[in-house]
């Protein structure tokens, strides 16, 4: 009998490859293929007087060089912007190859093809660019202050403002027996998957086909720029993801500049052509994220429930926006957390930096709106002297009152609706799992010790599953193995075995005969891509509808050579049984060969289905409403976003002299649903943890004023090492089941970095007495702070 796959701890397929270093990437193809290096802006805003390419023509090895000179038809006009929103009147997007002026260091000026790396890098080098420098915009202080424009025609450097509103805050918080006012900071960080940007393409002359391999996080996105900028039908290009080594986001961004020049010189020169990323040009050249400032109004009652509250938000965007609003409307939406506000107000500028752009980075604006909403609620409990989980239990959406309406509108522009979820029981969960109860009692062992610890909470709601739709394509062959294929890149998420777990579920067939492909063009032409946890509530639910149908084709095909009913028939182990009779059987892969009126019986096993065994006279082989071959292809298009959410707790410890900060304990609840694999869930909260910790107490993007990022390598970037993170977390699930797609799916691949900033803030202003109001926190900084408030105490 076939065991249910649907919430197993399956250990992943895709491990066999990738842990033993037999994964293939960008980089590992096409070996002979020339290979390119770009030449990008030393300064940070400049016009470009004159670019002279002349002593690089005669380098023995380059066979090629591309300005913006160089760009003709739609290649020399400015690349798109993604996701246009009304209320981004100012929207600006860079040129593949710069054009009179240049906004970020980093930004792409010239291109060098030659016959390997070393050469184009050399002449790269030999380069030779006239520059007028201009003044820096660098920071949201600068931009707002505006005494200097990234953008001449941008006024303020304000390329959108946003307001939304329900009920009337300001009066509110006028009238409420308490107030407050906050002002709170998050540093740009970045990404850095292990894997840089990367793009290989190959033109074939006499087919007129052009392939392209990318790490991309949206092989179909891609497909469409280049048909676009290149003049392509969709049908001439096959865009294949291969293995991905880690996108979080900075990889949704389509077209990155190198997906189209890259192309480009494969068609002009005749020949496959490979751009790779180094670590200096994907810190200077991809994108950032996190960067904002908040001011914050509350008022509340004497419980400290909210009565209204007001933000006001600046966002650094960078020098261009391509990606629109996403960032900044998740923030201004997703802070509100689990929470009732009763009466809120919010308003948002996206401002222009000479800076390297943003897309969003895992949590997309959500850790900056979640650590604005705990700092509120933190700061509420402590001007009331109440518990900090009494003053978040009273603000919360009661379990009955779902579906809850906010009254806003989400980034998918349909309203912000929670479907499902139970926030009284996650924080139960929360607090036995941490400890919170008895935590004086381990406080007050530890302070005799001369240590110091705090312990801190952070709540949050993620909105996934955003559509518009994605699609799954499922063909059973004649051998009876299934073939999955999904529009979805993956980046190391378990798709391979999460998909095949609710096929063989679905289908009645062994987890082992199921083979899942995703990105790759050729195979599912239509998609959307990999990002905002919305892969297991999209694909999953297009892939079991897909599965379904062809379910219920082959039950069709096998009542009718089985000669009983449909209602009479099962599927088990890849077989299909009447009920009661076990010998009456046949399968999935006999059931193939007669879905095809071709019948032709090639192995022993399908010999009782030829073209001359089944068969009616009087029917037509193939009926009007249907089609040869075991296959099905469904798509998801959801009525608006599933919404997971969940609680992170932690209890760290602060050094009295060196104000060093250690993890003692981690614990997170979280609630994405009906789960699909735990053990993958649980790996993207392990995941997401660290690299909320580091993003918490390490990572920053650090530009001086002349927009020189000062700690562009691994030697200044901090990252976490395994030795900074916690040496265990503890994880509880709560499986509220959404009512938006036929699995009850909720998105999981962000929650572990959401709310670590407003963890780690809390924690640590348990620990020492006074608020922290920016993240993140360094040893240093914390120290500073230490002197600052001591000093302040004694005046």
């Amino acid at each position: 009998m076939t065991t249910k796959l649907l919430g197993e701890r399956v250990r992943r397929v895709e491990d066999e490859r990738l842990v033993r270093g037999k994964g293939q990437y960008v980089d590992d193809l096409l070996p002979d293929a020339l290979e390119v290096a770009v030449l990008r802006s030393p300064h940070a805003h400049a016009r470009i007087v004159d670019i002279d390419v002349e002593p690089v023509l005669d380098i023995e090895g380059v066979v090629a060089v591309y300005t913006y000179d160089d760009l003709t038809g739609a290649m020399a006009d400015p690349l798109p912007v993604l996701i246009p929103h009304p209320t981004l009147t100012h929207g600006r997007t860079q040129y593949a190859l710069a054009k009179d002026e240049v906004n970020y260091v980093g930004e792409a000026i010239a291109m060098v093809v030659a016959e390997n790396r070393y050469i184009a890098e050399d002449a790269v080098s030999r380069i030779r660019v006239e520059y007028e420098v201009l003044p820096a915009v660098i920071g949201v202080d600068a931009a707002r202050a505006a005494e200097n424009l990234v953008h001449d025609d941008v006024p303020g450097n304000v390329a959108a403002r946003m307001e939304q509103s329900v009920g009337d805050a300001e009066a509110a918080i006028a009238a409420a027996p308490h107030r407050l006012t906050l002002d709170l900071e998050i540093e740009r960080s970045a990404s850095m998957p292990m894997e840089g940007r990367g793009t290989v393409a190959r033109w074939d002359t006499d087919s007129r086909r052009l392939q392209v391999w990318t790490s991309t996080q949206t092989s179909t996105g891609v497909r469409a720029a280049v048909a676009a900028k290149l003049g392509l039908d969709l049908a001439q290009i096959d865009v294949i993801t291969p293995d991905v080594g880690g996108g979080f986001g900075v990889k949704i961004l389509h077209p990155w500049p190198e997906e189209l020049l890259v192309p480009m010189a494969a068609m002009k020169l005749g020949r496959p052509v490979k751009f790779t990323e180094d670590r200096r040009e994907h810190f200077i050249s991809s994108a950032h994220e996190r960067g904002q400032k908040h001011h914050v109004e509350v008022g509340f009652d004497d419980d400290g429930r909210l009565l209204g509250l007001s933000v006001r938000f600046w966002h650094d965007h960078g020098a261009y926006i391509p990606y629109g609003l996403i960032v900044p409307i998740i923030t201004s939406t997703q802070l509100l957390g689990p929470y009732k506000p009763g009466n809120y107000k919010v308003v948002f500028d996206s401002l222009y930096t000479n800076t390297v752009v943003v897309t969003p980075y895992r949590g997309a604006g959500r850790p900056q709106g979640v650590y604005v909403m705990e700092r509120t609620m933190d700061a509420i409990a402590a001007y009331l002297g109440k518990d900090r989980t009494e003053v978040r239990s009273v603000n919360f959406i009661q379990p009955d009152e779902f579906p809850y309406d906010h009254g806003l509108i989400f980034q998918d522009g349909k309203p912000l609706v929670y479907d499902s979820g139970n926030f009284p029981a996650s924080l139960e969960k929360l607090k036995k799992l941490i400890g919170w109860d008895e935590f004086e009692a381990f406080r007050d062992e530890l302070r005799a010790q001369g240590r110091r610890v705090g312990i801190g909470m952070a709540c949050y709601v993620e909105g996934t599953g955003v559509g518009p739709y994605e699609g799954a394509h499922i063909t059973v062959e004649t051998s009876g193995k299934v073939k999955v294929a999904i529009g979805l890149t993956s980046q190391g998420q378990g798709h391979e075995t999460a998909f095949a777990q609710i096929v063989a579920d679905e289908l009645g067939v062994p987890f082992e005969d199921v083979e899942v492909v995703t990105g790759d063009t050729r195979r599912m032409q239509y998609a959307v891509g990999t990002f905002a946890s919305r892969a297991a509530v999209m694909s999953g639910s297009a892939v079991a509808l897909s599965a379904r149908k062809v379910r219920q084709k082959a039950l069709r095909i096998a009542a009718e050579a089985l000669e009983a009913s449909v209602d009479d028939l099962e599927i088990r182990d890849g077989m299909v049984r009447v009920k009661g009779a076990p010998n009456q059987q046949m399968s999935l892969g006999t059931v193939a060969v007669l879905s095809n009126p071709l019948r032709y019986a090639f192995d022993e096993a399908s010999q009782a289905a030829t073209q001359f065994s089944i068969g009616d006279p009087d029917k037509p082989p193939i009926a009007e409403d249907d089609e040869p071959g075991l296959e099905g292809r469904d798509f998801y298009s959801p009525e608006r976003s599933t919404f997971a959410n969940g609680m992170h707790a932690a209890i760290v410890e602060t050094d009295p002299e060196t104000a060093e900060i250690r993890i003692l304990k981690y614990a997170v609840v979280h609630d994405c649903g009906t789960l699909i694999n735990p053990l993958i869930v649980e790996g993207q909260i392990h995941g997401g943890v660290a690299q909320g910790v580091g993003g918490a107490l390490y990572e920053r993007m650090v530009y001086d004023d002349s927009g020189q990022l000062l700690n562009a390598s691994f030697m200044d970037f901090l990252l976490p090492y395994v030795s900074e993170v916690p040496d265990s977390i503890e994880i509880d699930h709560l499986e509220t089941p959404s009512p938006l797609n036929p699995l009850g799916i909720k998105g999981a691949g962000e929650a572990g970095v959401i709310p670590c900033s407003a963890v780690f803030a809390s924690a640590i202003e348990d620990a020492e007495g006074f608020p922290i109001t920016s993240m993140p926190i360094s040893p240093s900084e914390l120290y500073e702070l230490r002197l600052r408030h001591e000093k302040g105490s004694t005046t």
